[in-house]
């Protein structure tokens, strides 16, 4: 049985990550080690943890929906959601599949994985805002010609490589808006705004079927996440104004310090095992 103290502390964390996730990105650093804190086995954490994400996940695709508004991008809307729901679903089966003993090894390279993607968030969006800047796409956005049609190789490359960000996505999840942003601007991809639509639109349907098949497979704690979506809602309604009073700087640095030590802290309890 969950304390209610206990259910007030795994709520704050996800409140915490629901505004990091506003500001930075990287909220499942904090959900996640919340839960195997309190006790929660690391298959049931992960699921529990995924479920939470989908309200947040879905809420911003809708605030950038009207950003996806061409001819064209709902057909590229149901293409693009193949790769993400079979990456999604292989990744949720392969961690049914492994068991809390062997995704219990795998969590500090997982989570040291994910803080690693969160410390070159900003070197890589420092990248994708010079490739905006790029004087060429500037003058053709100008004539009405869109820089950012996806055809040809560019439509081949993002959809296959989206399968392999589904794939870990279903598996663990933390960084995957990264990952997919840094490949979008690889790609040539110049508009910011449509590529976090297509972000989060992918991040809802590799949430929804990895949640799916943690639920199917009973690795979600049905309180826990109700619990933890209501205040990732709360905090993410809330992270701009933390952002303004204490900076986005040291937010992500927060998230960092917190991850490697997590990180490390795991890997310390594994060899002592």
């Amino acid at each position: 049985m969950t304390s209610a103290l206990e259910l007030a502390a795994l709520a704050l964390a996800a409140f915490a990550a629901g505004a990091v996730n506003s500001v930075a990105g990287g909220g499942t650093l904090l959900t996640f080690p919340a839960l195997l804190a309190f006790g929660v086995p690391p298959t049931v954490a992960n699921g529990t943890s995924t479920l939470a994400l989908v309200p947040g996940s879905a809420s911003a695709f809708y605030a950038y929906r009207a950003q996806l508004d061409e001819e064209g991008d709902r057909r590229f809307l149901a293409l693009f959601a193949v790769p993400s729901i079979v990456g999604g679903s292989i990744g949720a089966l392969l961690v049914l599949r492994a068991g809390d003993e062997l995704f219990a090894r795998l969590v500090p390279w997982l989570i040291l994985a994910a803080t690693a993607l969160f410390i070159v968030r900003e070197p890589l969006g420092r990248f994708a805002r010079r490739q905006r800047a790029q004087p060429a796409a500037n003058e053709a956005e100008k004539k009405g010609e869109s820089s950012d049609r996806l055809q040809g190789g560019k439509l081949v490359g993002v959809l296959v490589f989206q399968l392999f960000v589904a794939i870990y996505g279903g598996f663990f999840g933390a960084g995957i808006g990264i990952v997919m942003l840094a490949a979008f601007g690889l790609l040539g991809l110049q508009r910011m705004h449509r590529m976090n639509a297509l972000k989060n639109f992918a991040a809802v349907a590799i949430n929804v079927v990895a949640a799916i098949a943690f639920v199917v497979g009973r690795k979600v704690d049905w309180l826990l996440a109700a619990d933890m979506a209501v205040g990732a809602i709360l905090g993410g309604a809330a992270g701009a104004r933390l952002a303004r009073l204490l900076g986005e700087r040291f937010v992500r640095g927060a998230v960092v310090a917190v991850g490697l030590t997590i990180a490390a802290v795991m890997f310390v309890r594994r060899l002592a095992a």
